[in-house]
């Protein structure tokens, strides 16, 4: 098994091609947010040149993503892109960048025997790390910089002592660490790390890449939903953990109600195809049970497409994290779901996210049955409340990025 100190052939050539600053995050398995990271800071970031680094080998380019190699010693300067990546463990690593459908068996085959799940996992990371996307300065070449953009970890209370140590030790030896929530903020203060406040990238996706979708919402499968819906639409999505048929019932009520008081159609779009986030299945059953004629399914996996349809939507209801960004980066109403499982007693990161950057009224947490005075509550937000607060979020992730920025010599940032 290689170690992340081992300085073999692939550091070697890490070392050699090491003019370019390194990305670093979960965009190796198909999830919304995590693909956009990377295009989003090289979009902030056009004088600069980087390679994208994950935790395995895979090329995501199909869906708009990028080829990812695995992260070597060596790094010149290594960007922690963002993302809930201060408390994913190996094993919860491991799966995800996995078949789904080998999730059941691997779950069935580890989960009482900790010890071995973990020896598994590191067996298929190639890395020692219980947190591997997490990465500490001897993964860099002398004299390099070590970013920490914009990262989450709301479940910082539920790390065993040991892999809050191997995170912290990180941390502090970073050149700049910023985090999204001030969930994560406050965990961090209470064990001795101090770290700004940055919005998540996400929130400029429309400064970024606002012109490339309108054009991608004038074609393809964008195209058909909205002249499916000309008098418009809700984009919805939601996470495999409402697979129970009670609550995909209540799911397709309140969207049913949604759906009525406003007069839109209802969209189902997927935000990640990995092992625990969507499943098409259930949203077949959704759909299947929404009144005819109100609901739609849409069946595109590529991330701009997701962004269009976002991008072209009257507004956004959505388990997912970053599909709620994606509106509020288009000053949209958006609503979020609490899952079944949740305790509302936790933290959570949507929460948390919404709190820390959003006006107060725009609701998250909610449960199915109240989707529909949700929606319409989110609805009725004042436009020019929406836009404010998209302006305000985006210049301070802007000035966040500016300030890392210059410690890898960029001198200006994009749109």
């Amino acid at each position: 098994m290689r170690t992340d100190t081992e300085i073999g052939g692939a550091t070697m050539r890490a070392m050699k091609t090491g003019a370019r600053p390194v990305l670093f995050g979960a965009f190796d398995r198909h999830n919304f947010g995590d693909l956009l990271f990377p295009h989003l800071l090289a979009a902030l970031l056009p004088d600069q040149r980087f390679v994208f680094r994950g935790l395995a080998a895979r090329d995501l380019r199909r869906f708009g993503g990028h080829r990812v190699r695995p992260l070597a010693s060596g790094s010149p300067h290594l960007v922690h892109v963002g993302g809930e990546l201060l408390t994913c463990s190996a094993w919860q690593a491991a799966v995800m960048l996995r078949d789904a459908g080998e999730t059941d068996a691997l779950v069935a085959r580890y989960d009482a025997h900790p010890a071995d799940a973990a020896k598994w996992a590191a067996d298929q990371l190639g890395t020692t790390r219980t947190m591997p996307y997490v990465a500490g300065r001897a993964l860099l070449a002398p004299k390099g910089k070590l970013i920490f953009n914009a990262v989450g970890g709301v479940e910082w209370h539920a790390l065993t002592p040991g892999q809050r140590e191997e995170v912290k030790n990180a941390l502090e030896a970073a050149d700049w660490l910023s985090v999204r929530d001030h969930v994560t903020q406050d965990a961090l203060r209470r064990d001795g790390v101090v770290a700004t406040l940055c919005p998540d990238p996400a929130v400029m996706l429309r400064q970024c890449f606002g012109a490339r979708l309108e054009a991608r919402a004038r074609g393809g499968a964008v195209r058909a939903v909205r002249a499916a819906f000309p008098q418009g639409y809700l984009a919805c999505q939601f996470s495999g953990d409402f697979a129970d048929e009670a609550s995909l019932d209540a799911l397709a009520g309140g969207l049913g109600d949604a759906a009525a008081t406003s007069g839109l159609g209802i969209v189902l779009f997927r935000a990640g195809a990995a092992p625990w986030h969507d499943d098409l299945a259930l949203y077949e059953k959704v759909r299947a049970r929404l009144p005819p004629g109100r609901g739609r399914l849409f069946t595109s996996l590529h991330v701009w497409d997701i962004c269009a349809l976002i991008a072209a939507s009257r507004g956004t209801i959505a388990s997912s994290l970053h599909a709620r960004i994606a509106a509020l980066a288009f000053a949209l109403p958006r609503v979020s779901l609490r899952k079944p499982q949740a305790d509302s007693g936790q933290p959570d990161k949507v929460a948390a996210f919404a709190e820390t950057w959003e006006p107060e009224g725009l609701p998250h947490g909610v449960v199915p049955a109240e989707i529909g005075t949700a929606t319409a509550r989110a609805l009725a937000t004042p436009v020019g409340v929406l836009h404010d607060n998209t302006e305000a979020v985006c210049a301070a992730c802007r000035a966040s990025v500016a300030h890392w920025a210059g410690l890898l010599g960029a001198t200006r940032l994009g749109q």
